[in-house]
């Protein structure tokens, strides 16, 4: 098995487009957005231009669907000390979940997890691919447990 790893969120973004064929653009039937894992730069943890349209179209979804919830997954790779990257994680994780709720999400939608680098999406090594924001769409039974 090959893997691609791309060091330039951009890049992950136009391919994950690109390979997803109209998973990026909004859907016409009101479902809600395919894309929801979102890439960053080395020590970044704030969305890139791209990234922010399409957590607008999650927000427009959670708007118009008030009984969803969110999980929202914040990731690091492995530089830096571990208290480091969950510092990280979590500070991507707040920044996904402070777009949505601008947007008009109530704060009661969202559940933040944030993991540093305690769930690696790659090999550990593959550094850009574990750097990310992961959400996660909850069941009613699950939402209500929480």
């Amino acid at each position: 098995m090959t893997v691609l790893v791309l060091d330039n969120p951009d890049l992950l973004a136009k391919a994950a487009l690109a390979f997803g064929g109209m998973a990026g653009q909004p859907s016409q039937d009101g479902s809600r957005p395919h894309r929801t894992r979102f890439h960053y730069g080395f020590n970044k943890h704030t969305p890139d231009a791209g990234d922010i349209e399409v957590l607008k179209q999650h927000a427009a979804y959670l708007k118009n669907h008030p009984g969803v919830r969110v999980r929202i997954h914040g990731h690091a790779d492995r530089f830096g000390s571990e208290e480091y990257n969950r510092f990280l994680a979590r500070l991507r994780a707040n920044s996904v979940a402070r777009l949505l709720m601008r947007e008009g999400v109530h704060q009661s939608a969202l559940v933040l997890a944030t993991w540093g680098s305690d769930r690696p999406l790659a090999r550990p090594e593959d550094h850009a691919a574990n750097r990310r924001v992961e959400l996660e769409y909850l069941t009613m039974d699950i939402a209500q447990a929480l």
